[in-house]
């Protein structure tokens, strides 16, 4: 019994110190934003602070207006996701069980342009916000989450999991295609939804690049961008970045491990019923 248990243990043991490894780095962070200012800096680095402070914290929010650029991605992760719902869900669904002229092949087009990187559309799309006048507007910082391809691609594998049945069910008995949608789809679609919202509000709330080019002015800066700006000003507060770094990363942390059971859920159903 013994030597069967000693495999075991030695798993368990590797992923503890594997685990171990990857949250370090967190940790360490989480500790440094609680540390006065220059101790990180000293040799050999702490791990924990000689004294516990709140000042960078407070400087954060109280001088340099932290509070509004919190709120910016906030806002703007949140009409992101719903945006992306509203648009992809439902093509997705329609790809997967609506027969139209010309599914099959736009669908592969769709799935061919997931190799070009999105980077090589920024200029194009920043010069076509520019002549609509969307520049330093939050309606051009959400246009790039509208439809995601790869949201729709998700999607689509999920709802081809329905049994056609069911929906040729609701349709005799007198429903129509919204109601078959909303009273029937959705429900069954809700863990690939809860992934997808994950996925959107993750990206759109870590996006850094694009929000840099299209919001010129500062006070509509976000989290990542703010950040960064700050750490151009204060290069040698160690403490202050890493306490902006926490309030970037514990948010969307907190998030995904409140929704990792649908999270996962959604992407074990989609790669197998795919």
């Amino acid at each position: 019994m013994t030597a069967r248990r000693v495999p075991s243990v030695a798993l368990n043991a590797a992923v503890a110190f594997i685990a171990l490894l990857v949250l370090f780095p967190l940790l360490w962070m989480l500790s440094v934003s609680f540390m006065a200012t220059g101790e990180a800096a000293s040799f050999p680095p702490p791990l924990l602070p000689s004294t516990w402070t709140l000042e960078h914290y407070r400087d954060l929010f109280v001088t340099q207006g932290m509070g509004r650029y919190l709120w910016n991605s906030f806002a703007l992760a949140t009409m992101a996701t719903g945006l992306a719902l509203l648009f992809t869900v439902p093509a997705g669904y329609a790809f997967a069980k609506l027969r139209f002229r010309g599914r099959e092949r736009t669908f592969q087009l769709l799935v061919a342009a997931l190799v070009v990187p999105a980077q090589i559309g920024t200029l194009p799309l920043f010069l076509m916000l520019k002549g609509m006048g969307l520049v330093n507007t939050y309606a051009g910082a959400l246009v790039p989450w509208l439809a995601s391809i790869f949201g729709l691609f998700l999607v689509r594998q999920y709802s081809l999991s329905i049994p056609d049945e069911m929906l040729e069910a609701a349709r005799i008995d007198g429903a129509s295609e919204g109601q078959i949608f909303r009273r029937v789809v959705l429900p069954t679609l809700q863990p690939i939804i809860v992934t997808l919202a994950l996925f959107v509000f993750l990206g759109s709330w870590n996006d850094f690049l694009w929000p840099l080019i299209i919001l010129t002015d500062q006070s509509n800066y976000t989290l990542p961008v703010a950040l960064a700006a700050l750490s151009r000003e204060h290069v040698q507060d160690i403490e202050m970045m890493m306490a902006g770094a926490v309030i970037t990363v514990a948010p969307v942390l907190i998030l995904f491990l409140a929704l990792q059971r649908y999270y996962i859920r959604g992407m074990l159903a989609g790669s197998v019923k795919g």
